[in-house]
């Protein structure tokens, strides 16, 4: 089975919102909510994939001192395997917009259930409750 290297990052913002993104149509597993971040290109750290998505998907710029590593997802797809990092981010620059997500939203963690989400993603989200 293949193995897909994905990196996330929950934004924590000043009130201790997480930002999640709508996947666009057209994509897999389109309509769900997600945390930013993507796929980890040949020769990339996940953390130089996050800046670089970051900009890519939202327009906002962060470093690597920034980005603290929280834990992970490994999750079986029908067709591939995900191994997802995920980070926590609370210092950036500029406004997230929607560059290629349908929608951006801030919620509570405690709120995170009630999005529909990827399967890999859910485990994740008694993590983020309990930090934040």
């Amino acid at each position: 089975m293949k193995m897909v290297l994905v990196s996330a990052v929950a934004l924590v913002d000043v009130d201790g919102r997480v930002l999640i993104a709508q996947r666009p149509e057209g994509k897999a597993m389109s309509g769900l909510w997600e945390f930013p971040g993507g796929k980890v290109e040949q020769g990339e750290t996940p953390e130089a994939a996050l800046i670089r998505e970051l900009q890519e998907e939202l327009g906002i710029d962060t470093w690597q001192s920034c980005l603290a590593p929280l834990t992970f997802a490994s999750h079986s797809y029908d067709d591939f395997h995900l191994l997802m990092p995920l980070f926590v981010c609370r210092k950036w620059q500029g406004m997230p917009r929607p560059k290629e997500h349908q929608a951006l939203k801030w919620v509570k963690a405690r709120e995170l259930k009630d999005y529909p989400m990827p399967s890999a993603d859910i485990p994740l989200i008694p993590v983020l409750r309990d930090l934040l």
